[in-house]
């Protein structure tokens, strides 16, 4: 990574995302948070800067639950930056019930799958004027125990929540490889990681404080945001990866991952579905 480089990590106001914004702050880059929360963004990146003192740490607010919201936020970050180095997608919800994001998409698929995608292709143009420059998605393990329900994305006939979040885990690495593969030769790499069982506030329902209790009896067990953010911030920024595409690291190497993951046709039918559900079609100039 180079002083100056842009950095954009999408649920940078907490957990995992705020860990990687310092340690990227401190490597010298240009750290941009999305946030979906005004007062928390407002309030993580006052802290980001104090903790680095730099003051090379922006805020920008996108709620990657509504496309209109993300179409508008990648237009507004090409304007004031022009390009992008490295795009860290790392945001994730999983909350107890089903839910909808504003367009109709089951949540946790819509956000953690579907927004980031919408994302990442509106930024291509950017992560090209930037190049050589990075992908890096945060999936999880249990994206082993994921399947792409095709015929009910939405899992609006059978839900339950460990389902939704495998199955949205899983789209993420089928993004990740499929990606890859349509960047070949543009200077850009993709590649996505297993953090580990991260002590966040993902699993609580802010609106309901549901899943405070468990979380604070799991804490102990389970790694800090910034051990999370370790093999993020290794794909970020490390000459060591400059160039690798397309691989699933754990604990910043290299592993393999599921064998439903390695599906090409699977990974291109749900390219194709992706398209249409958020209605992103240009990616086929490159």
């Amino acid at each position: 990574m180079n002083k100056g480089d842009i950095v954009l990590i999408t649920g940078g106001s907490a957990g995992m995302g705020k860990a990687a914004a310092v340690l990227l702050a401190k490597h010298g880059a240009h750290v941009v948070i999305l946030c979906r929360n005004k007062e928390r963004g407002e309030k993580a990146l006052e802290d980001i800067r104090k903790e680095t003192g730099s003051s090379e740490v922006d805020m920008m607010l996108c709620n990657l639950g509504s496309l209109e919201s993300i179409r508008g936020f990648a237009e507004e970050f090409k304007r004031k930056y022009g390009r992008l180095n490295v795009l860290v997608n790392n945001a994730g919800v999983i909350i107890p019930g089903r839910h909808e994001t504003v367009d109709g998409f089951e949540l946790q698929f819509g956000v953690n799958h579907l927004g980031h995608f919408l994302l990442t292709n509106l930024l291509l143009d950017a992560l090209k004027a930037g190049a050589p420059s990075r992908i890096v998605v945060v999936a999880s393990g249990a994206h082993k125990q994921g399947k792409i329900h095709l015929d009910d994305l939405n899992l609006t006939g059978n839900y339950n929540l460990v389902r939704a979040y495998c199955q949205s885990k899983l789209a993420n690495v089928l993004f990740t490889y499929e990606l890859a593969e349509r960047l070949k030769g543009y200077g850009i790499t993709a590649n996505c990681l297993h953090p580990g069982a991260v002590a966040t506030q993902m699993g609580i329902n802010r609106s309901t404080g549901f899943g405070t209790f468990i979380t604070r009896l799991l804490k102990p067990f389970f790694l800090t945001p910034e051990q999370g953010a370790a093999t993020s911030v290794y794909l970020a920024a490390s000459e060591e990866v400059q160039g690798v595409s397309g691989k699933y690291f754990a604990k910043c190497r290299a592993i393999q991952s599921s064998r439903l993951s390695y599906d090409k046709e699977l990974a291109k039918r749900l390219w194709n579905i992706s398209e249409k559900m958020t209605g992103f079609y240009s990616v086929k100039q490159f």
